[in-house]
């Protein structure tokens, strides 16, 4: 069966939108990102996990190879409590010793560049500036269109438009205005790197920390730079969000929250420069009603947020990409392609949203009232479980 779509407009040039347009490109339709922010505006403090099953959709396309080219790998993940007693340590799900597969550590920014130099080298346009505020549906000879409108003034018309505009998704409110608006988790995310540590993890592992009053992680780069994040309660401000707050005043509150515990995370900490260091709220989104119209979709963070537990969000929207483009590539309309996109990804990444979610949940209090630490065996972990990493697509 072959497709009648040739164009597609895609809204946002995140992780999603790079591999959504390298897909249909393979899959023989067209297609042109549109990012509202200008070129060089990354998200330059984060960083991730690409992970055995988003790197297997991602060599699909053949776009793996400099991913991991940018990348470090973790294969175990080990254990240390509130008094810096070893809690156990048990190797990375999807972890395959001798193989190009996960899981696999980068910075967020570090993934946006690889891809998009990768898509520009196939021909793919990127057009940067260019904010979403409207679209509509319009008779065409073959059926509908669709007519993007952006802040600048401009329009663009395709076959359909595919949101992967993020938390914040325009294209999720034009397709269901009553679409719930992302929930806040209670916990804010912060990052940091430092070269100065005294006490550095292990290579080839993730170091886990259960804190008293916050949840510490880190690993250690190839040239020796420890990479760590924290996982700490606070209210949600603004949109301008943690990040607002000065570097400083976060080394400060994480350093007092982590003192009180004899585990490595308060000096790892206070070894990081201020500059190094940058906070970011945790949302989900547990259902989207409405994913598509007959000309517009929504696809990774837009459809399905995931709080960060599970590390799960970049392999996630990797997978919807290559997904909803061979459901494009097979159906002979865009709205039997949305509807079959649908019935193949959202039990799985409703189910992902869950899971992380119950990531963050302590099971029960100890004597004191105090959460208790729950194993790492209940607890699951970064990629936890082979329904996770072990899910493959067919293309």
């Amino acid at each position: 069966m072959t497709t009648s779509l040739t164009r597609a407009l895609i809204i946002g040039g995140g992780i999603a939108g790079a591999v959504t347009a390298m897909a249909l490109q393979k899959a023989g339709i067209e297609a042109e990102i549109y990012e509202a922010y200008p070129a060089g505006a990354d998200d330059v403090g984060a960083f991730l996990i690409v992970f055995a099953n988003g790197l297997a959709a991602l060599r699909l396309i053949d776009a793996h190879g400099p991913v991991v080219a940018n990348s470090f790998p973790a294969h175990r993940v080990t254990f240390i409590g509130e008094r810096g007693e070893d809690l156990g340590e048990r190797r990375l799900a999807g972890t395959e010793r001798g193989t190009e597969l996960g899981p696999r550590t980068l910075r967020r920014a570090t993934l946006n560049h690889v891809l998009h130099a990768e898509a520009a080298r196939r021909g793919i346009s990127m057009r940067h500036g260019k904010r979403l505020i409207g679209a509509e549906s319009v008779p065409s000879a073959h059926g509908r269109r669709v007519v993007a409108a952006f802040a600048d003034g401009s329009t663009a018309e395709g076959d359909i438009l595919i949101g992967a505009d993020g938390l914040h998704s325009v294209t999720r409110g034009l397709i269901d205005p009553a679409a719930p608006r992302p929930r806040y988790t209670g916990r804010i995310t912060v990052c940091g790197y430092t070269r100065d540590a005294t006490a550095a993890p292990a290579p080839d592992a993730y170091t886990m920390i259960f804190g008293k009053r916050a949840f510490f992680g880190c690993t250690r780069a190839p040239d020796g730079e420890v990479w760590w994040f924290a996982s700490v309660p606070g209210p949600e401000r603004d949109r301008t969000g943690p990040a607002a707050v000065p570097p400083g005043a976060w080394r400060q509150r994480l350093t007092a929250l982590l003192a009180g515990d004899g585990t490595p995370a308060a000096a790892l900490v206070r070894a990081t420069a201020d500059d190094r260091i940058t906070a970011a709220h945790s949302y989900d989104i547990a259902s989207t009603p409405a994913w598509h119209t007959d000309t517009m979709v929504v696809i990774g963070d837009a459809a399905h947020a995931a709080a960060p537990n599970a590390a799960q969000g970049a392999s996630m929207a990797i997978e919807d990409g290559i997904v909803l483009a061979t459901c494009l590539r097979d159906r002979p309309d865009a709205r039997s392609a949305f509807a079959a996109y649908d019935g193949l990804r959202r039990e799985r990444v409703e189910k992902l949203v869950a899971a992380s979610a119950g990531m963050a949940r302590p099971t029960s209090v100890d004597a004191a009232g105090r959460p208790a630490r729950r194993s790492p065996a209940e607890r699951g972990g970064a990629g936890a479980g082979n329904w996770l990493t072990g899910y493959r697509i067919a293309w």
